[in-house]
């Protein structure tokens, strides 16, 4: 199993980027897939999930309508929209794969349950 992120980099304040994970190594179209990121000196944090079977869609609170994680099976290609970028959006953001097919909200919101995640890309935002 391999999860490559990219797209990271430094964004002001209310900017955009959107990050990818490309995935191999696994029948990425058979899992579901999240974002997490950990900020210096603070634990992984859970960013946004998306389920396999139906694409059903689980976010933070904190980037609820601001965020958009998506993925392109015929790609294996995982991606996070991200706009309206805030100072606190900073962090090494990683793309992880689900533990099994299936998994309920609160499981897929546990970096725990995912069972291979990436090196991550660098998001900074900042004036």
């Amino acid at each position: 199993v391999q999860l490559v992120e990219s797209g990271g980099g430094l964004a002001q304040p209310g900017g955009s980027l959107r990050l990818s994970c490309a995935a191999s190594g696994f029948t990425f179209s058979a899992y579901p897939m999240g974002w997490f990121r950990q900020a210096p000196g603070k634990e992984p944090e859970f960013v946004a999930a998306v389920t396999w079977r139906d694409s059903a869609t689980f976010y933070v609170d904190s980037v609820k309508g601001r965020f958009t994680i998506s993925r392109d099976n015929a790609k294996n290609t995982l991606y996070l929209q991200m706009n309206s970028l805030k100072p606190e959006d900073t962090a090494l953001y990683f793309c992880a794969k689900g533990g099994s097919a299936g998994g309920s909200p609160a499981e897929l919101a546990r970096l725990a349950w995912y069972t291979y995640w990436g090196l991550g890309t660098q998001v900074t935002v900042s004036s």
